[in-house]
């Protein structure tokens, strides 16, 4: 399988982190709250609900997500990785990442996820200013990010991803650019490069409403984009998605499959399905989730037939996060929908200013449109 060629993907969501971070709204609890021994046992159960029914199918990506799954022990991730490989198919060079926080991997632990099959490493990092992580409320420190680096490479990892944000509360331009530059002297091959978001949900967005919160200005915001893309431009990583950047046959697999709307399974507490064109939501309750399941019941709170116009539009808008866009015809043959007769006037209005443009039998967002992708990409939704 190439990264061009995208299979099923399986995610695994483990809802338990340290501690939770100002900025994050994800479906994540502090583990010290929480009950991961039942909530595992229930994530057993509906593996084995699933894997019954996807039998014949075959997985070329497992992601396990969080929360912080490694804050589970050692023995409890060796368990689960041995159950999801006993139970589902994956390919013979399937990719099989795992989430990390620093603060939660040593040498052992990150040895024995090597051992049992993971093979790509993805650590949080943030940022690599000790005052901004105070700031954003993140429970490690710099030096014990870069120490958790070099442990993945001492444990055998050949895949290893760097997560940074961009845009946080009291960074400037040059602290960006400093973050930046420690996370490439680390040689990542792979590196993530979020703007904030202050999602809802969140005490970030608490703060916002309250006139609690300094951020960057819009004007700085940018200029930490364009920095990003001119610092990248001469390393060895390619930007391959609005936000990622991978060394040659290092791109995220499991991504590339959302990213093309292709299927993938979700499982665990606020996980989302999209298999075989039907869209599952399970609850984002942890205790919830776990009860439903214990009583033999579904974990999921809705389920969707996608109506073709709207799975469409999904895969265009995905798509475009894609420097290299979409393939009109494949886009057509697989909806029998023409995406310029589609959109019409919409299409037409973001090429006259030079958002959108159509090379080679690709619609893709031009170079200057992307660091303002979601003005654009908003009105193809």
């Amino acid at each position: 399988m190439t990264p061009d060629e995208p299979m099923n993907g399986l995610y695994v969501h483990i809802p338990f982190c340290r501690s939770k971070c100002g900025y994050c709204a994800f479906v994540s609890f502090p583990i010290k709250n929480s009950a991961p021994g039942s909530y595992l046992t229930a994530l057993y159960k509906e593996i084995d609900f699933w894997s019954k029914r996807v039998q014949d199918d075959k997985f070329g990506s497992l992601f396990i997500g969080g929360g912080t799954p490694t804050i589970l022990s050692t023995a409890e991730l060796t368990e689960l990785l041995t159950v999801l490989k006993d139970k589902f198919a994956f390919s013979a060079t399937a990719e099989i990442t795992i989430e990390s926080n620093p603060n939660t991997v040593d040498l052992a632990k990150l040895t024995e996820l090597r051992k049992n099959g993971v093979n790509r490493l993805s650590i949080g990092i943030q940022s690599f200013s000790d005052q901004t992580l105070r700031l954003i409320e993140r429970s490690h420190t710099v030096a014990e990010g870069i120490e958790a680096a070099y442990l993945a490479r001492q444990a055998g990892f050949e895949n290893l991803n760097l997560d940074l944000i961009y845009g946080l509360p009291g960074q400037t331009i040059a602290e960006w650019q400093d973050t930046l530059g420690e996370a490439l002297a680390l040689k990542p091959d792979h590196l993530s490069a979020y703007q904030l978001s202050i999602d809802r949900g969140s005490r970030f967005a608490e703060k916002v409403e309250q006139g609690n919160l300094q951020l960057p200005d819009d004007d700085q915001v940018a200029i930490m984009a364009e920095d990003t893309l001119a610092i990248m431009s001469s390393t060895p990583l390619e930007r391959y998605e609005i936000s990622n950047y991978a060394r040659p046959g290092h791109r995220c697999r499991h991504n590339l499959i959302y990213w093309h709307n292709g299927s993938y399974l979700g499982l665990g507490a606020g996980a989302v399905a999209n298999w075989s064109g039907l869209r599952i939501r399970n609850t984002p309750n942890p205790k919830l989730y776990a009860k439903r399941l214990l009583n033999s019941e579904t974990a999921w709170l809705e389920t969707e037939a996608l109506p073709r116009e709207a799975s469409f539009r999904e895969t265009v808008v995905m798509g475009l996060r894609l420097p290299k866009g979409i393939d009109l015809n494949s886009l057509q043959e697989r909806f029998d929908l023409d995406p310029e007769e589609y959109y019409g006037e919409i299409l037409q209005t973001l090429t006259r200013r030079k958002m959108i443009e159509i090379v080679a039998g690709r619609l893709r967002l031009t170079e200057a449109a992307l660091p303002f992708a979601n003005q654009a990409l908003g009105e193809l939704v």
